[in-house]
């Protein structure tokens, strides 16, 4: 028979168990060609997030991107991440030439960008670009 201990210990780690499936379930997955190629084609909106693990605008931005993405308006949009140090030929056909650049699709078709951007209005306004 379970004592009380067990069973809080149990619901807790299966609650944590749940919470990390749904957490990582809408959070940004890293840049795939064919992932951004079949979101295009579905007309979905998508934000590229141009980050680096040393770049402490990037670190800024993150939070920030995180609560607009829990955000309803946004539940459809897909986030890529692409690694500044590790994407050199991806970012010159994207012509990124800095880290903390985020671009927005509607679709196939670029619908905005910036560059060090670290205010929450201004980048809901470039995320509802994509929508």
């Amino acid at each position: 028979m379970l004592n009380r201990r067990t069973l809080i210990s149990t619901l807790a780690a299966a609650a944590a168990l749940s919470f990390t499936a749904i957490a990582s379930a809408t959070s940004p997955q890293s840049y795939d060609a064919k992932a951004f190629a079949a979101a295009q084609a579905a007309g979905k909106p998508i934000l590229l997030h141009i980050t680096a693990p040393w770049c402490p605008t990037c670190k800024a931005q993150t939070p920030i991107l995180s609560k607009l993405e829990a955000m309803p308006k946004f539940k459809d949009l897909v986030v890529l991440n692409i690694d500044f140090d590790t994407s050199k030929p991806l970012l010159r056909k994207l012509r990124v030439a800095q880290q903390s650049t985020l671009i927005v699709y509607k679709g196939k078709q670029e619908a905005g960008r910036s560059t060090g951007d670290t205010n929450a209005a201004s980048i809901e306004s470039l995320l509802d670009k994509a929508i």
